[in-house]
């Protein structure tokens, strides 16, 4: 079965790889997003597919919008591709796009559709305090993310999975996936079936103003803030940026289900005062953890952090080297 992938970041290699080893697929080309200028010196920077494609010295197409790129629509349809194959590409195609392989265009998709159609379902997903995520693979159709589902997988997390974690793991169960799928679909042995569209909820592009933590939210709203948007949650202490990378919420959370290396908190937590403070007030400092700050419900412990122009550190080196006090408040 001859293959064209569409895709760009890191999250659509493991697809890519997969079918470059498999001896039943052939990829005979791949379509990404142009470069983009990144970083202090604003060089022009490859895509993750991009990368891999040259690696393999694959036909590549970079189109700016490929929907109106028609010379680049002539040379797909002169490929004579089985199937497009589209992991987070990042443009939607066009219905004259979806119409040219023999056996349409293949999504995999990072959630449990219908839910989180859009850009960021993973990260919107933990956000969200989901307990289980997924990836979908689906017949595209000119809509975002709402073709027929073709099959499902489903993943459980935990309460200290960052999306980081989460996203590496839905990569190769997509890519699992992707190859399952094209091996039914060749013999005909699946269903596609329609979108319940009263069931579908949306996970748009993370903007700049969602990384901003708000400490009169909960202490487990603020947490999956953390870990979903990670590693880019800031907050300011005594007027510097100060990144929050890892917190663990310290009320009503099943501790039995944290490594044993986390009883020795669950002890100290137990000691915590009762008395509430305002949002984002230092409650305590616990040896060999770190902060603990009040929230709008419950108190939070900040694990590891990373102040601006320093490495990230533990909550409790953090302690130590900025000399934090009880009292002192994160904004």
């Amino acid at each position: 079965m001859q293959v064209i992938f569409f895709g760009t970041p890191k999250f659509a290699i493991a697809t890519l790889q997969r079918l470059l080893n498999h001896p039943d697929y052939k990829v005979i080309g791949v379509v990404t997003q142009p470069d983009k200028r990144r970083g202090r010196g604003n060089q022009l920077v490859p895509s993750a597919v991009k990368k891999v494609a040259l690696q393999h010295n694959l036909l590549l197409w970079q189109p700016k919008r490929i929907r109106n790129a028609q010379k680049i629509l002539s040379e797909l349809r002169e490929a004579q591709a089985d199937v497009f194959v589209v992991v987070a590409y990042g443009q939607i195609l066009s219905p004259e796009i979806l119409s040219i392989p023999k056996r349409g265009c293949i999504n995999v998709h990072g959630s449990i559709l219908p839910q989180y159609r859009g850009a960021a379902p993973i990260q919107w997903g933990v956000y969200n305090g989901e307990q289980q995520v997924g990836v979908t693979t689906m017949l595209m159709n000119e809509g975002m993310d709402t073709g027929d589902i073709l099959l499902k997988s489903v993943k459980y997390i935990g309460l200290l999975d960052n999306c980081q974690q989460i996203t590496e793991e839905l990569a190769q169960n997509g890519a699992d996936l992707l190859l399952k799928t094209l091996q039914k679909l060749e013999v005909g042995d699946i269903i596609a079936t329609a979108q319940d569209p009263t069931e579908a909820t949306y996970a748009p592009l993370i903007q700049k103003s969602d990384y901003k933590i708000n400490w009169s939210r909960s202490a487990i709203a603020v947490h999956n803030q953390v870990r979903g948007f990670y590693p880019n949650c800031i907050t300011n202490f005594r007027d510097q940026s100060l990144k929050v990378m890892a917190t663990i919420p310290l009320e009503d959370i099943d501790w039995e289900s944290l490594p044993s290396a986390f009883q020795p908190l669950r002890q100290q937590a137990a000691k915590l005062p009762t008395f509430k403070g305002t949002p984002g007030e230092i409650m305590s400092n616990i040896k060999n953890f770190g902060p603990v700050v009040q929230t709008g419900e419950g108190l939070l412990l900040l694990k590891e952090v990373q102040l601006s122009g320093k490495r990230r550190q533990s909550g409790w080196d953090f302690l130590n080297g900025t000399r934090v006090n009880v009292g002192e408040k994160f904004f």
